[in-house]
């Protein structure tokens, strides 16, 4: 079968060991979840999953979190700490023809010595809704216990039945001073990790390690193998942040552009500009430029919040954005990217109205729930004898030709007369519109009522 990751038959024997030749981060997995860095209510001695599989009822579970965070590994020490059949899958591996034979040679074996079987399927995302029903019909029985691992949020990637019938563990990135923990253990582990070979990393360097590791124990596990690999080269025993630094040119931030953390981020940035934070904004936006987000999905993103949020509070945001926008097809990138921070500074200091977004989102529902309303005959165009004697045009006035520059003709349909879509605020330029505004209804009142 080949998405079948390991098949564990005798679940209470001891994690099987990483050979010495196997990269850090697998030979440092915690061997219990004593040695796991995660949630105390999830992990701890006390914690749910502590109780479960001591008390031998582990439920059906989905583990959501980044990567590097415990996922896989808490799935192996479920294995070695049950009394249950264990096997485990990567569903970019598996298909679910294959998944099929499997949970039903589980119910079998359930039917025959009331076996039980715990299956860990990696990447479960990976399954659209349609596919995750395979699993239903055998976690209802109990004839399997899901393990299920996402890095994207289960609210958008798996079905609700899925997940009603599982209990969701979220384990968030790992804190800084829980990778500095992890990162030491190497370091001093004699068996598995670096002991034996007595380096030495100061504060600053285990600071750098932590920062940069962004809450993935993998990474920097991994960065402390290349490090203690270009130490020994250099026939030192000392690794400080400059040596780390130079390895790692550039950190690489956790940031996938089709999930949930780039939907994330640009909320991020909105929310930003919107609460008049140039700080943050600067932040976010460097943020997903350095992440590899591609420029011009940010320019749009901020020629849309120029309109939506910005609007005619001050106009001059719109133009400034579409510069930025041109700017950076001019430059290109990384020259280009300061046009965009620019012009996303402009917009969060910027006086904030969205009576624009609003008049447009009213006028989107009344024309969804509404009957298509026909068009007044004063403003329709009689280019016919016949239109114009059916009434098309009558009783039109032609506002230039008005003293007051208004005509005092309704222009919206009968059933809507008087609607006010668009209400300007207070902010800006928009203040001047609102008097503007209210001057010109009360002219075309006046001139309706003459």
């Amino acid at each position: 079968m080949s998405g079948l990751l390991f098949d564990r038959e005798h679940p209470k024997s001891q994690v099987v060991e990483s050979s010495p030749g196997s990269p850090l981060a697998d030979r440092m997995r915690p061997r219990s979840l004593d040695e796991v860095e995660g949630p105390e209510e999830v992990v701890g001695p006390n914690g749910f999953l502590s109780r479960a599989i001591a008390e031998d009822r582990v439920p059906s579970l989905i583990f959501w979190g980044p990567p590097g965070v415990g996922k896989t590994t808490v799935a192996r020490l479920i294995a070695a700490r049950t009394s249950s059949r264990f096997l485990a899958y990567s569903a970019i591996a598996t298909g679910v023809k294959e998944m099929r034979e499997v949970l039903e040679a589980s119910r079998a074996l359930k039917a025959k010595a009331d076996q039980r079987t715990i299956l860990f399927l990696d990447e479960i995302h990976r399954f659209n809704r349609a596919q995750q029903d395979v699993f239903l019909p055998y976690v209802e029985t109990g004839d399997v216990i899901l393990i299920g691992a996402t890095t994207e949020n289960p609210s958008f990637e798996l079905n609700g039945a899925l997940l009603s019938r599982c209990k969701v563990v979220v384990l968030e990135p790992l804190s800084p001073d829980a990778v500095v923990r992890i990162v030491r253990r190497a370091l001093e582990d004699i068996p598995r990790g670096l002991g034996s070979r007595d380096f030495r990393l100061d504060d600053d360097a285990l600071s750098f390690v932590a920062q940069t590791a962004g809450g993935d124990a993998r990474r920097a596990l991994n960065l402390l193998e290349a490090a203690a690999a270009d130490a020994e080269t250099s026939k030192t025993r000392t690794i400080d942040a400059a040596l780390l630094a130079d390895l790692l040119q550039r950190k690489i931030l956790l940031y996938d552009k089709a999930g949930e953390e780039h939907y994330n981020l640009i909320s991020a940035l909105h929310k930003s500009m919107r609460e008049s934070d140039p700080d943050a904004t600067v932040y976010w936006m460097v943020r997903m430029l350095e992440a590899g987000e591609e420029p011009l999905y940010l320019a749009r993103r901020i020629v849309r919040f120029a309109s939506e949020d910005v609007g005619l509070a001050d106009p001059r945001a719109l133009r400034i954005s579409l510069d930025a926008k041109e700017a950076y097809d001019f430059l290109g990138s990384p020259e280009g990217e300061l046009a965009l921070v620019e012009a996303a500074v402009y917009c969060a200091l910027a006086p904030k109205s969205n009576a624009v977004y609003v008049a447009e989102s009213e006028a989107k529902r009344d024309v969804a729930e509404r009957p298509a309303e026909p068009v007044p005959h004063v403003i329709r165009n009689a280019v016919t004898r016949l239109m114009k004697d059916v009434g098309y045009g009558r009783g039109y006035r032609y506002a230039h030709d008005e003293p007051e520059g208004v005509g005092g003709i309704e222009c919206l349909p009968d059933r809507l007369s008087g609607t006010r879509y668009y209400r300007p605020g207070t902010s800006g330029e928009e203040a001047e519109l609102s008097r503007k505004l209210a001057d010109v209804l009360e002219k075309r009142k006046k001139k309706r009522d003459s």
